[in-house]
């Protein structure tokens, strides 16, 4: 079985590529970090991804997760990994080094995380967790909360969970009950059970940090009415040891279609009303504080898109070379990478994968320029950019993974229903990112209303504009044309429909998935095209690898961007549409 290896060239390219979209070589906070840097980190973490981690992921997806009496035991090899990972110093590489992280930029560690992600996801998912409660500490959190926990968690010594919703609740965090209860000493009873906890409970590492939202007694209905708490497995002693027990009792773990190497967990607090949660920033503001994880594993849940896509792609590839049937018409037999709907579903997961991950390298050199500019309009303006991109990127990657590990599964026929092919388990796995972290339909209400129509489509229209000025450096190329045509649909959509200030909210909603499938097809077309202009430039460079990306480019426009137009159609098309069915 094919184990995977990390596509190397195109990540170098492609982060290249952001870095000089986003000119990061010119904050001076980043001289340190500079591209040689970025190739030295990529290369070394390609050869734990493919040495340590993706013999695993096999591993994890049969043993699974068990669970007896409270405690959760990992998957074979499982434990040694992680010990691994963490003295590695991978947990905390982007995470300052005041608490022990390495401080690099997000540009350089994310195409480290996809390798993660494409290696092992079920292993790495607490990775993520730890990047985003690392950043609702350092934002929200009293210097006796950071001090308390953060170095601990930016090294790996201790994990963090993250405990959002519960039984009756699902993603409506509105209808949440958990309690917590104020003490004379400042700190809070914590009381209540959450459900669908990644790695809430575990033995790789010595204490778990329960990032847990509850609601105080005199707090406001619905949301408002949310506070977040740190609550620890183990208490916390004066010296940062790990003290008494904290009355967290996990109840089971979930039993999933994928992923089964990483527990989901049902966790009670307080079942003894003895579990001690300390606030972390002001009271009924903890939406505001769990929205920076939560925007983190969004953009996490893209990557995974991205990382299972490549995947999907790398399997389906060997097979394809190494499985001989059918003939020419000269009667020799060949392998079916040679038939012509094989290469083509080997171009769908290699267009879509290859654009993707631009984007989010792209997205990931916003971040640093929110971050580490100097110049508040440019801050202000990559801000914006990334709140537009976020629920189109985590929606539409995870969207089509799902999509690509169906066609990576028909590349391999009969085989592909076969477990020990492993591209089953892909399509498992890669189920649950379009459902958790927020459903697609929620990233595209989320986009439509809350990105595109409060600002009556001021942001929207600005990234139309930067499309736009690509499609005009070769007006003369079918592609940038077909894409400039795409544009000009989307134009229409957005002022017949999506900005209608007469729009019913439902209609609007019954289109909203369509929507973000259709902009993320534009945005992935955008980035083929734009790389392929830059891949004109250096194709005497390396004639095989920029020809390709100009393929690829040729490819989508002809094959995918279509499906977006398709998607714009639908939108317009809305009035005939769901609100005409009597269930």
């Amino acid at each position: 079985m094919m184990s995977y290896q990390a596509p190397y060239k195109d990540m170098q390219w492609l982060v290249e590529q952001a870095y000089q979209t986003q000119q990061l070589g010119n904050l001076e906070s980043l001289q340190d970090f500079d591209l040689d840097l970025a190739n030295a980190i990529i290369d070394e973490a390609s050869k734990f991804a493919s040495g340590v981690l993706a013999p695993l992921n096999m591993v994890g997806d049969e043993e699974g997760c068990t669970f007896s009496d409270g405690q959760v035991t990992t998957p074979t090899g499982w434990k040694d990994a992680y010990a691994q990972f963490r003295d590695s110093g991978w947990i905390g590489l982007a995470l300052p080094e005041e608490y022990g992280g390495q401080g690099l930029p997000k540009y350089i560690a994310q195409p480290v995380n996809e390798m993660w992600l494409s290696s092992n996801l079920a292993f790495v998912m607490f990775a993520a967790l730890a990047q985003g409660g690392s950043e609702i500490l350092l934002k929200f959190g009293s210097d006796e909360l950071k001090a308390r926990y953060l170095t601990q968690i930016v090294t790996g010594e201790w994990t963090v969970a993250m405990a959002l919703t519960e039984p009756n609740a699902g993603s409506d965090l509105g209808a949440l009950t958990t309690k917590a209860i104020p003490q004379a000493d400042g700190t809070y009873q914590i009381k209540g059970q959450k459900i669908y906890i990644t790695y809430g409970e575990h033995d790789m590492a010595e204490n778990i940090v329960h990032l847990v939202l509850a609601r105080t007694p005199d707090a406001p209905a619905g949301s408002r009415g949310l506070s977040l708490f740190a609550v620890p497995k183990y208490r916390v002693n004066e010296d940062g040891s790990c003290g008494e027990f904290n009355d967290i009792r996990c109840t089971g773990i979930e039993h999933k279609t994928g992923l089964h190497g990483s527990p989901t967990c049902s966790i009670s607090y307080g079942d003894n009303d003895n579990c001690v949660g300390e606030l972390i920033g002001n009271l009924n503001q903890g939406l505001m504080a769990m929205f920076v994880l939560m925007n983190e594993a969004r953009l996490s849940c893209g990557m995974q898109g991205v990382g299972l896509s490549e995947l999907a792609f790398q399997k389906a590839l060997q097979y394809s070379k190494e499985r001989v049937q059918g003939a020419r018409a000269d009667g020799q037999r060949v392998a079916i990478l040679e038939h012509p709907d094989v290469k083509r579903m080997l171009l769908n997961l290699r267009s879509e994968s290859f654009a993707l991950r631009s984007l989010g390298y792209q997205i990931a050199a916003l971040i640093d320029v929110s971050e580490q500019s100097d110049d508040a309009e440019a801050v202000k303006a990559a801000e914006k950019r990334i709140a537009l991109l976020t629920p189109i990127f985590k929606g539409f990657a995870t969207e089509q993974a799902n999509e690509l590990a169906g066609d990576a599964v028909q590349v391999f026929g009969g085989m592909g229903f076969v477990e020990e092919t492993g591209i089953a388990q892909v399509m498992r796995d890669a189920r649950i990112t379009t459902i958790y972290e927020g459903t697609t339909g929620i990233q595209a209400k989320d986009l439509l209303h809350r990105k595109i129509r409060v600002d009556q489509g001021r942001c929207i229209s600005e990234l139309m504009a930067d499309i736009r000025d690509v499609v005009e450096k070769s007006p003369d190329s079918v592609v940038n044309q077909r894409l400039g045509q795409a544009l000009n649909q989307l134009a229409h959509v957005l002022d017949s429909t999506i900005l209608n200030p007469s729009a019913e909210l439902a209609q609007l909603d019954a289109v909203a998935v369509p929507f973000l499938n259709a902009l993320g097809g534009i945005c992935c077309a955008w980035q083929l095209v734009e790389l392929a202009q830059r891949a004109q430039v250096s194709k005497a460079e390396d004639e095989v690898f920029f020809g390709n990306v100009v393929a690829l480019a040729e490819f989508y426009s002809a094959y995918k961007l279509p499906q977006a137009q398709a998607a714009l159609t639908t939108v317009i098309d809305e009035q005939n549409g769901v609100g005409n069915y009597e269930f």
